[in-house]
């Protein structure tokens, strides 16, 4: 537990320091960044109902009221005095008020055009009374030079003096002493508000864990602590306590009074926290799933799925990354949306830059929905063999005979002629004999016929077919060609069968009475001899038929008569 209260105040506080930083909108009171940026036509930031909302907590926090004035509509305000006003909207909003959070607070000119109120009013808040709720409504106003500007609308100004009357005084601020409520203050915020945000934390992070706690009690002995809920439920555990650890503190924040700024800077945190544990918790359910999935294809055999599933799997991931990714940084207020949609060009530029990699993506499901191969198989890519030990998103590895690791992109392994050894039904079994010229016709009958009675009783050969056939004359051979497929599940088990094959064909051709003719070949030497002037060429020494003594007398002649 003491931990998982470290998490989560590495996660607030880094939140709370990330809320500090001014956002690219230019809502913040940091200065402008260094790169020129096309700057918001209302200084004040007062173009959307979020920077409005901002702009207001920022003046609130820095107690400049004459600048909170300035995001009033103050128009129906006969004689009233600005920062009398917004300070009066700062005080009903830390007692029994709450604004909306920057996820749900429009980042768009026009507002939230979908809330059910007219084009030019959004909601921003609301104010809790003994009547109920009363909204708090932003409205789009000309400002100074025709500029559209947003403001807390003139109805929500002249309901304030009401307001003031039915909220009473927070909790926080009837439990805390005088100078943790007015004299200390830190970013805006009395120092007693920032102990009670730290204080409610505690707590709610200690009532959740409690809670479930006692769940994961009770499902442990009813299901066993080994059953699939309850380990989705333990690896769990920590998001899931995260998670309602955020939810219940915004809540708590609000009904205890804690002041507005410091809601407003706890919202991104929370927000934050909430998302990070959300996307976790999703995280678990999808590996969840996914080995749920697995373990019952296993079980059915259906191994060709694996590869499917486990690429459902990270691209689920993926897209939960970056979701949490925009979810977090819009919850630090950086309008994401409007970033990416001002790329433009860019954006085209960055899409050509990514073609390989959208290639081996969409190379990657190519392969797992044909499925020509299957993390396990044995197969032949180019001159690359191997095994499939896996099948990612931009790439597939290979284990090579040679044990070495061979990486080849998706979108590559798509184009080329994919060979699955694995696949293989049933194995070719196709060997030459080799056999001596003398083997009579009797011999090689007899020979074939019992090679093919051999092939059609064997257990592990089809008999269909099961061919022995006499090829013909080799260049120092018979050659007997043998055509059949042997039934085996593994290349092990085929490698058995045909060395018990070759064994018996080796006993048969012994039987037989012949045997296997080894490379050989016959060299005729011969003697150029010059014919002789006196006779004919048909006489010549060479063609006497006593051969090589005629050669000898013909030479001691020619001797003589020298």
């Amino acid at each position: 537990m003491f931990r998982s209260l470290l998490l989560v105040w590495a996660i607030l506080g880094t939140s709370v320091a990330f809320a500090q930083i001014p956002a690219p909108n230019g809502n913040g009171n940091g200065s402008p960044p260094a790169k020129a940026e096309e700057k918001p036509a209302d200084p004040l930031g007062r173009d959307t109902p979020a920077g409005m909302v901002t702009g207001f907590i920022d003046a609130a926090a820095e107690q400049n009221y004459d600048k909170a004035a300035q995001y009033l509509d103050l128009s129906q305000e006969k004689g009233a005095w600005g920062p009398s006003v917004a300070q009066q909207l700062q005080r009903i909003l830390d007692q029994g008020g709450y604004v909306f959070s920057r996820l749900r607070l429009s980042a768009d000119a026009a507002g939230d055009q979908d809330d059910g109120l007219a084009p030019d009013q959004d909601k921003f808040g609301a104010v809790r009374t003994d009547h109920g709720s009363v909204d708090l409504i932003a409205q789009r106003v000309d400002g100074k030079d025709g500029v559209k500007i947003w403001l807390v609308s003139a109805r929500t100004v002249g309901e304030l003096p009401a307001l003031s009357r039915t909220v009473t005084s927070s909790l926080v601020d009837r439990i805390l002493p005088y100078a943790l409520r007015d004299e200390y203050r830190l970013a805006g915020v009395p120092a007693g508000h920032w102990l009670a945000v730290i204080v409610l934390a505690v707590l709610t992070f200690s009532i959740v864990w409690a809670i479930t706690a006692a769940i994961l009690w009770v499902v442990f002995r009813f299901r066993g602590p080994e059953s699939r809920i309850s380990r989705v439920l333990s690896a769990s555990a920590l998001p899931i306590r995260l998670f309602f650890t955020a939810m219940l503190l915004r809540i708590a924040l609000v009904l205890t009074g804690v002041a507005i700024v410091a809601r407003q800077h706890m919202s991104g945190a929370t927000e934050l926290l909430g998302w990070i544990a959300l996307s976790w918790i999703v995280w678990r359910v999808v590996d969840a799933l996914a080995e749920f999935a697995i373990a019952r294809m296993t079980l059915r055999g259906r191994l060709s799925m694996l590869s499917a599933v486990t690429f459902i799997r990270r691209s689920v991931k993926f897209a939960l990354i970056a979701f949490a990714a925009i979810a977090g940084l819009n919850a630090l207020g950086y309008n994401v949306t409007a970033g990416l949609a001002a790329l433009g060009i860019g954006g085209i530029a960055i899409a050509l830059g990514a073609q390989k990699t959208i290639e081996h993506l969409v190379g990657s499901l190519t392969l797992v929905t044909d499925q020509p191969m299957r993390v396990g198989d044995f197969c032949k890519f180019g001159e690359t063999m191997g095994t499939i030990e896996d099948i990612g998103m931009r790439s597939t590895r290979i284990r090579t005979l040679d044990r070495t690791l061979v990486t080849v992109p998706n979108g590559a392994l798509a184009a080329v002629q994919i060979e699955n050894f694995s696949r293989r039904d049933k194995f070719w079994y196709h060997p030459i004999l080799d056999l001596r010229y003398e083997t009579t016709p009797d011999q090689m009958r007899g020979l074939i016929a019992a090679i093919r009675e051999m092939l059609l009783e064997h257990p592990k050969v089809d008999n269909d077919p099961a061919r022995v056939r006499l090829l013909g004359f080799g260049s120092n051979s018979l050659r007997v060609e043998i055509f059949a497929y042997i039934h085996a599940v593994s290349m092990d088990e085929f490698l058995e069968v045909q060395e018990d094959l070759t064994l018996r064909l080796m006993e048969l051709v012994e039987a037989a009475g012949t045997g296997f003719a080894f490379a050989s070949q016959t060299v005729y030497f011969a003697r150029d001899k010059a014919p002789s002037s006196g006779r004919s060429p048909a006489l010549a020494p060479a063609d006497h038929p006593d051969g090589d003594s005629a050669a000898s007398q013909h030479r001691a002649g020619a001797a003589a008569r020298t």
